[in-house]
């Protein structure tokens, strides 16, 4: 930490629902993210179904978008679609406070497990899925182009 963050630390991030015109967004965060990026257009249609729930962190109101999360939801269960935090905002803590904001508020419409999984060598997003209190309960073999994808589950 620099002295300058130290003596100035950055604001909160305001965590709001994700709207359809978050989508291009979305889509540049993803795509700096991870290697195969969705186009905001899938953004958009994820959105509008009725099924989605995504939750976003911005620097403000108007700010800069920091963060997401989207889940695809069917009560009682929530399947973690993705979550991103911009590598400007990585190791600050936003992901472990957008993923917990998310959770309680689909747990507020009554889910009541959460399921995702992970590629097995991304061990920032194991910290982090651990911290928040998810298990591993299996795995699929070569799911991310050779990569074994890890199952996780948690239950509130």
């Amino acid at each position: 930490m620099s002295l300058i963050d130290y003596l100035f630390p950055a604001a909160p991030p305001l965590f709001r629902t994700a709207q359809g015109d978050d989508a291009p967004a979305l889509a540049a965060l993803h795509g700096a993210s991870f290697a195969q990026g969705w186009p905001a257009e899938e953004f958009e249609r994820m959105l509008a179904e009725r099924p989605a729930r995504g939750h976003v962190a911005a620097a403000g109101r108007k700010g800069a978008l920091l963060g997401f999360v989207l889940s695809h939801v069917v009560v009682p269960e929530a399947e973690i679609l993705s979550i991103a935090v911009a590598e400007s905002a990585r190791g600050r803590g936003i992901g472990g406070a957008l993923l917990t904001h998310h959770l309680s508020r689909l747990a507020a419409e009554g889910v009541s497990t959460s399921f995702l999984e992970v590629e097995e060598g991304n061990v920032a997003a194991l910290k982090l899925y651990a911290r928040i209190g998810y298990q591993q309960v299996g795995r699929r073999k070569g799911y991310y182009r050779g990569t074994d994808a890890l199952l996780f589950r948690r239950d509130f």
